[in-house]
Formats: structure tokens, sequence, C-alpha cells
């Protein structure tokens, strides 16, 4: 059988798929499954951090409370009830006890103010590692493209003061210049970075006259936007890359690879076909492995990146041009 082992954020994993921040990765049961399955990786559902910030008695209307839905506060002081900071460390503590896979904690964030002490908790909780999903919607008409962008830096900055721990830092594709902002990042001495957190999608129900939630899980064919960035950058950045959104099979575990990611993180599959999908998923790669001669991942990985690909132009294309000129 193939060799699936990698690494993440510079951990040593026996599969490149990582379970993504999810509800399954708030439940121990859960979280011993999946390693079982032969996961390499557990990201654990994400704290927030205006939470953090309510429980350990800061202020909760700060500036980030201009990013808030109007009933932020009582959501969050209610679900803080049910998911306190210190259950979070607990989960931890408790994962690390049951599973012999890295167990990764969960930020997301928008500021890089005072939570950012929690970081050594998380440390002292035996966390092997932090993400900080971070997501800043340029929707602020006043502020200028470079300080959205600077914000990102602030966060990793800050939270490297606190902790020792291997930082990912998952984002969107939101930038005025992406590549060189994901370049500048890599630099900051951030092991990983993940491409790319889904977020909130709103939708109109023209019955109730009202805003509801869309698009709450990826599709298959979402995979195309992740991949071409992960194959544009994978060989140019000081650190490794991990490829999210879009992945709901075996298949796209292996395109990821190829493009070159160093690993890849599933969510949405798990909720829609169920946990036992991980299983099925490393199976379709070791058949694929064994079937092409690759005897580990490294014989493979980056193969069709913009680097060594034989049309590396069809990753820098964004007209439709050749494939639907037929169609008129």
């Amino acid at each position: 059988m193939a060799n699936l082992a990698t690494t993440y954020m510079g951990l040593n994993i026996k599969s490149p798929l990582v379970i993504g921040s999810s509800g399954f990765t708030n439940s121990i049961e859960y979280i011993e499954r999946l390693a079982k399955m032969g996961a390499g990786a557990i990201i654990l559902k994400s704290l927030f951090e205006e939470q953090i910030m309510h429980e350990t008695s800061f202020v909760l209307k700060q500036d980030t409370s201009a990013n808030l839905y109007p009933e932020a506060e009582d959501y969050i002081r209610n679900y803080t009830q049910q998911n306190s900071v210190q259950q979070y460390l607990e989960l931890i503590k408790e994962a690390k006890e049951k599973v012999d896979i890295p167990v990764i904690a969960s930020i997301n964030c928008n500021s890089a103010s005072e939570w950012t002490s929690f970081a050594q908790s998380i440390e002292s909780a035996g966390a092997d590692g932090l993400e900080l999903n971070i997501f800043v919607m340029p929707s602020d008409i006043n502020r200028s493209s470079n300080e959205n962008e600077q914000l990102y830096f602030d966060i990793v900055n800050k939270v490297r003061q606190q902790t020792k721990l291997p930082i990912s830092v998952k984002l969107s594709y939101h930038f005025s210049s992406l590549a060189s902002t994901l370049e500048k990042l890599s630099w900051t001495g951030i092991k990983s970075l993940t491409l790319f957190n889904r977020f909130f999608s709103p939708d109109i129900d023209i019955n109730k006259l009202d805003v509801k939630p869309s698009f709450i899980f990826s599709t298959s064919e979402d995979i195309g936007t992740t991949l071409r960035w992960v194959a544009l950058l994978s060989n140019r950045l000081r650190c490794e890359l991990s490829a999210s959104t879009g992945v709901h099979n075996g298949e796209g575990i292996i395109k990821q690879l190829l493009a070159g990611a160093q690993t890849v993180q599933v969510a949405s599959i798990l909720y829609k076909d169920g946990i036992d999908s991980v299983l099925s998923m490393l199976q379709t790669v070791n058949k694929w492995m064994d079937e092409k001669g690759f005897a580990d991942i490294a014989s493979f990985r980056g193969k069709l990146s913009v680097d060594k690909a034989t049309n590396p132009g069809a990753y820098e294309r964004v007209q439709f041009m050749k494939h639907f000129s037929g169609i008129e």
C-alpha cells in the first residue's frame, strides 16, 4: 500500500487528509472515529474572538462590533454559556489523550486585540498548533486595501508574540493583490496557509422579505478557485499550503496534491455523506497511487503546479475562449 505520510504546519502526519473545523471536531467521539479512519490531523471547531473577549471579561463592543450583525452580543453571550472557553481547553486536553494525531486549535478572528493572549492558554492545554481563521470584509469605503491587508499581519505578529505553537492562517481570496499578500504572509514565520475559508453568504427570502443564509456547504464544483491558486503559488511561498473548499472525494484530494498542496482539508462532505467518507476518500487515493506507481506523496505532489505543468497558461486564463467558443 502507498505511503500517505506528509507534513502539516511542519508536523508529521500519517495522511494528507485534515479534518477542517466543524461540528464534528467539537466532539471527542467523532474525533476518535475520524482519527481511526486515517485522518492526518484534526482542527477543532473554532472559537470566536468575540467569545474569548466576552468570557475573559473584556469589553465586547469594541471597534470590531461594526462587523457584527445586530444580535451578535446576545448570540455570543448565549453561545458562550453552552460552549465556554474553559470547555474548549478541556476539549484540547481530552483530544490529546484520546488520539495520536495532531490536534489543532482554531480561532475565528478579525482584530489584533487582547484576545491574542489566549493563545498561551491553548499552548498550555497541549494543542499541537493554532489556526487563525481570518476574514476582513472589504466593505468599508473609508479603508484602503493596504489598511485591510495590514490587519492580517498585525494579528499574526501579535499571536506569534504570545505562543511558540506553529501557526496556520486560513483566509479568503478577497485581496487586491492576492499572490503578493500571500507571499508576504509566508515570510512572517507562519507554518501554513490554508486556501480558502468559507463564510456566510446571504440570500433573500422574497416571501418573508428577509435575509437568510445560503450556500452553507461547498460543492465539488467549488474546487476550481483553490486549485488555481494552489498550483500558482505552491512553489513560491516560504510555508506549506493546505487546500480547502470543494474537496468532496478522493479525486479532489489527488487534484490538490498534484497542484502542490501539502494537505487537503474537508468538512462539508462529512455533513453530506457522513464521516465514513474519510475512509473511502483515502482508499481512492491509495488505489490511484498504486495504479500510477507512486510509492509516496512526494513522488507526485506538485507535478501539475504552474512550474511543472505542460500547460501552465491554463491556470492564468480567466476568460472563456476556446472552451465555449462553439456554443453561441
